[in-house]
């Protein structure tokens, strides 16, 4: 599995839950997002993009994500979501995901986001803080765990 998830430098664990299933027996096409949506949370968390939107009002909203299906995935599965920023412009950033399925021993589901800052108090696009941009190539190689 090191080797499928290697270039993502945040990894999260998620078992896939009975009700995740639609009538076909296998994962619904919109639960992916909520599984992007995690991974994405969780490399935000570790470089504390929340507490400092929370603090300068600026922030990332999603624009765009979509979702590519290698595989299906059933239940009992659980599932390792590796995230990484693969692009960063002066108002954007693009995040990559890669589902890997314990049970599979495979990638089933690659997926894309695009964030674009805005300001909350404004409401008006912003740009990326530069403090913020450091934290991403720090995370990226592996500066920050």
């Amino acid at each position: 599995m090191e080797h499928l998830l290697e270039d993502y430098p945040v990894i999260t664990e998620i078992p896939v839950a009975w009700g995740d299933m639609d009538a076909l027996q296998h994962v619904n096409n919109v639960v992916y997002f909520r599984y992007f949506e995690t991974a994405r949370i969780d490399y935000f968390d570790k470089i504390q993009v929340m507490e400092k939107a929370k603090g300068s009002g600026i922030g990332p909203v999603i624009s765009h994500t979509q979702c590519f299906y290698k595989a299906p995935v059933t239940y009992p599965d659980t599932l390792l979501v590796g995230s990484r920023v693969s692009d960063v412009q002066e108002d954007r950033f693009t995040m990559e995901y890669a589902i890997y399925s314990k049970s599979m021993n495979r990638v089933t589901t690659t997926g894309t986001a695009t964030g674009v800052m805005f300001n909350f108090v404004t409401n008006s696009k912003a740009s990326i803080p530069e403090e913020l941009k450091t934290l991403i190539q720090k995370i990226e190689s592996g500066e920050i765990e």
